[in-house]
């Protein structure tokens, strides 16, 4: 499917296209929004109109697996085909998952999202780095062998997070730098960085990887927001914003552009 290293290829997709992520959160309260039924004819309906949309326009786009799950083998069969559509549009793909285990159980998550021969083989996962960050080892030699990604949840852009995350950055930040060292442009290890931090208490300028941005929108980060926040680092952010250009099924192509040319602007070095 790849034969070129998870970061070559996404620096590729992101000088050409922006840095731009868009998520795809078919949640009840936006299939509603689009006058669909809240079933897996709706779900799908949504998903793949947005991948019609979006797909030739940004860098990346990112599924929330959640929402397809919740139907079960229904909606993952969406998934899937929502996943084959991007491929064969050529789009990078983060599939946000948030997996995060131990040994045979890590190995499966990485084969089910990692392993090219898979049919929900992405280009990259989101992981959870909360059993310790050598628990993601075997998920990050899989992506590795496969021309694949992670990202890693460091700092995300939820309030909660403040009560946990601030006193283990530090190590998932190390455990990175160490899996990306070697790698260039682009190392395979990604981190989650919330574009709502009021400040960026990690030094992200030497780990070597991209940098996933969520809150971008309906969470209250603005493109200005990423260029206070990642001004040392500002080619390797990745900003993902979902309900603010998903909102209007007739005007999601408009805003997502909109929001890619505010942030190569902000962003521009």
């Amino acid at each position: 499917m790849w034969n070129e290293p998870f970061g070559t290829r996404l620096r590729a997709r992101l000088d050409k296209y922006g840095p731009l992520c868009v998520g795809i959160d078919p949640s009840p309260e936006l299939l509603g929004a689009w006058g669909l039924d809240d079933s897996p004819a709706g779900l799908e309906h949504f998903a793949r109109a947005v991948v019609g949309a979006v797909a030739d326009v940004a860098a990346v786009v990112k599924p929330q697996s959640a929402f397809f799950e919740r139907w079960g083998s229904r909606g993952i069969a969406v998934l899937e085909r929502v996943l084959a559509d991007l491929r064969e549009a050529g789009t990078m793909v983060l599939l946000d998952v948030k997996r995060g285990d131990i040994g045979s159980t890590m190995a499966a998550y990485a084969e089910a999202y990692l392993d090219q021969g898979s049919p929900l083989a992405v280009d990259a996962v989101t992981l959870s780095p909360y059993l310790g960050f050598g628990s993601l080892e075997v998920a990050i030699t899989k992506a590795v062998a496969n021309d694949a990604g992670v990202f890693v949840l460091a700092r995300t852009s939820n309030p909660e997070a403040a009560e946990l995350q601030p006193a283990v950055a530090g190590q998932v930040l190390a455990g990175a730098e160490k899996a990306n060292a070697g790698h260039a442009p682009l190392g395979p290890v990604g981190l989650v960085v919330g574009a709502t931090l009021p400040s960026l208490d990690l030094p992200l300028d030497r780990f070597g990887g991209p940098i996933l941005a969520p809150g971008l929108g309906a969470q209250g980060a603005t493109p200005a927001d990423l260029a206070r926040l990642f001004a040392g680092v500002r080619q390797a952010v990745v900003p993902s914003v979902s309900r603010a250009v998903l909102a209007d099924p007739d005007r999601v192509r408009e805003y997502t552009l909109r929001y890619r040319d505010e942030c190569v602007h902000h962003l521009a070095p």
